[in-house]
């Protein structure tokens, strides 16, 4: 190989180099971005479902608990008006926080979910029923509350479904 052609391959190269240079940087950059962009995605992601399931929890527990407070009042007959707020309130509360997990979060949270819905549901239900004088054949506030007993086991499931969705560990 002379100089000249060695010369000639070099400039070439050279040239080469600084050509694609830019688009090689260019692709790297975007690929680069590309990934930051999914994992700020996925971070958003996960903290959303994060909030969904604290707010969700939350208000899951504190409706059953002023159930459960709702059908010892009514049992006793001191079910007034500030309980019957109270109450309403947390259902209230509860049903958006159910409703706006409905839209992000995976199918074994929403099964979970519907499990404890459904307990809550019954339950408020006869709630209002005997707070109204209304109450189903059969029906009671000492029946209610072992029926509402049903929402502690499926709120336990419904946690620990949403501690491994979110990647926390037992």
């Amino acid at each position: 190989m002379s100089a000249v052609i060695a010369a000639m391959i070099t400039a070439v190269v050279g040239v080469l180099g600084t050509l694609f240079a830019p688009l090689v940087t260019h692709h790297i950059t975007r690929r680069q971005r590309a990934e930051e962009a999914e994992q700020e995605t996925a971070r958003r992601s996960l903290e959303e479902r994060r909030a969904a399931y604290t707010a969700l929890n939350r208000a899951s527990r504190q409706f059953h608990t002023l159930l459960k407070d709702a059908l010892h009042r009514l049992r006793d007959g001191v079910y007034g008006a500030h309980e019957r707020e109270q109450t309403e309130e947390a259902r209230l509360e509860y049903r958006d926080r159910y409703a706006e997990a409905q839209m992000i979060v995976p199918e074994a949270v929403l099964v979970a979910s519907r499990d404890v819905n459904r307990v809550l549901a019954r339950a408020d239900a006869v709630v209002k029923r005997l707070d109204r004088g209304r109450a189903d054949d059969g029906e009671s506030a000492d029946g209610a509350l072992t029926d509402l007993k049903a929402a502690q086991p499926a709120l336990s499931v419904l946690s620990a479904v949403m501690r491994r969705d979110l990647g926390v560990a037992d």
